[in-house]
């Protein structure tokens, strides 16, 4: 008998579950919530996996600080994703994620710390969590020094400082430091085409729940968990070098924006000089003009009789006046 199914997203969020649309259809309640009970117990695998192996055993502390940053990112996926379909795996996370956002934020940069504080905003904005985990989290993320709340009129003050602090006559943004930013973006994740590889090679296993129903074994379903596990992995961390890359470009756009602003606020001073200068040469190409109209007027000195040709020279003083 052909089954007939209507997806919804998975507890999970990185795929789908069948759900029956007829109860009186031959594929009936049992085998849907056999494979509903597939899709949780896997999913909680993941979870597990995501607790164990990234926070609880120290592969977290022990990694690379960018590594860090993807294995929250990964948090923040399942956490975000499992909101609405499955928010025991939210609940899940909060006794580790306070830990590991005290910890990414002390070990890393401003840059990494910036990245956090956007996803905690979101969980904010989403009322991912209760206030007081968010509470905890804020203090982790930012110590004793909460936030400081500023209305629309301040923010956009802040924002305009901040676009023409970069681009102001004094200091305007190098050209060094915007081949630099070009030349980074080069190397950029949208531009990774081996990962992109990696990613369109997914197998179908780890995208489709349908096939679930395949695992007959605990060997297979390991299998098939590791395998869910790398694809996670490989997605968080692209994810996250995309969001990298979405602020790289963001902050190129505000210094190119800048830089064209003071070459036209240059070009606009040079044009001023040149019409200046242009008249000074006017000026001179007229007295210049004038002179050598002047010079022509002139007698010819060359025309006039030589009157030292001859030998004869003139006498000494000497010779006219002599003594008696």
């Amino acid at each position: 008998a052909t089954r007939s199914r209507a997806c919804r997203p998975c507890p999970c969020g990185s795929s789908t579950i069948a759900s029956t649309r007829d109860p009186s259809s031959p594929c009936g309640s049992g085998s849907c919530g056999k494979l509903k009970s597939a899709v949780t117990k896997i999913s909680r695998r993941i979870i597990s996996l995501l607790q164990s192996k990234f926070f609880q055993e120290n592969r977290l502390y022990d990694a690379k600080p960018n590594r860090k940053l993807t294995f929250l990112y990964l948090a923040n996926d399942v956490i975000q994703n499992s909101k609405r379909k499955g928010p025991e795996f939210t609940k899940d996370f909060a006794p580790v994620i306070v830990e590991a956002f005290k910890h990414v934020s002390s070990e890393t940069d401003d840059s990494c710390k910036k990245h956090l504080g956007r996803v905690l905003s979101i969980w904010e904005e989403r009322s991912v969590y209760e206030n007081d985990v968010l509470e905890q989290l804020k203090q982790a993320l930012y110590g004793d020094k909460k936030p400081r709340k500023r209305t629309y009129e301040q923010i956009k003050v802040d924002e305009n400082e901040n676009c023409s602090s970069l681009g102001s006559p004094s200091e305007p943004p190098q050209t060094l430091d915007l081949v630099r930013a070009l030349q980074d973006l080069e190397n950029a994740a949208s531009g990774d085409a081996a990962v992109h590889q990696r990613i369109a090679s997914l197998p179908v296993e780890v995208q489709e729940v349908s096939l679930l129903d395949k695992i007959t074994d605990k060997e297979s379903g390991e299998r098939l968990s590791k395998m869910v596990e790398d694809a996670c992995m490989l997605l968080a961390d692209y994810n996250g070098r995309l969001a990298a890359e979405i602020d790289d470009r963001k902050q190129l756009t505000r210094m190119l924006a800048d830089f064209l602003r003071c070459q036209k606020e240059a070009l606009a001073e040079k044009e001023h000089k040149l019409e200046e200068y242009k008249r000074k040469l006017a000026r001179v190409s007229l007295v210049r003009k004038e002179l050598r109209s002047r010079i022509q007027s002139l007698p010819d000195l060359s025309r006039l009789p030589n009157v030292t040709g001859s030998h004869m020279h003139l006498p000494f003083a000497g010779d006219i006046y002599t003594e008696d």
